[in-house]
């Protein structure tokens, strides 16, 4: 599914993004280019990263450590 009209990304190149490492919605835009022209796509762009790492946490004690990371990354900005 195209995600992004402006810049023709679709969900796959999204989830891609985040399995290269992209972990926050700033650098999945970035590594995508979606959301970087009108903006229209973000919420379903973030939607989608977040979909994907909870699709990848095999159980609560893996979801937790995504969890804990982007806070910790976040914390230390």
């Amino acid at each position: 599914m195209i995600v992004c009209q402006c810049k023709v990304v679709n969900d796959a190149a999204i989830a891609a993004a985040v399995d290269d490492g992209a972990g926050t919605l700033a650098q999945v835009c970035a590594a995508t280019g979606a959301g970087t022209d009108c903006g229209g796509c973000v919420r379903v762009v973030k939607a989608l990263v977040v979909e994907h790492d909870v699709a990848r946490a095999r159980s609560m004690d893996d979801l937790r450590v995504l969890t804990d990371d982007k806070e910790t990354a976040r914390a230390a900005r």
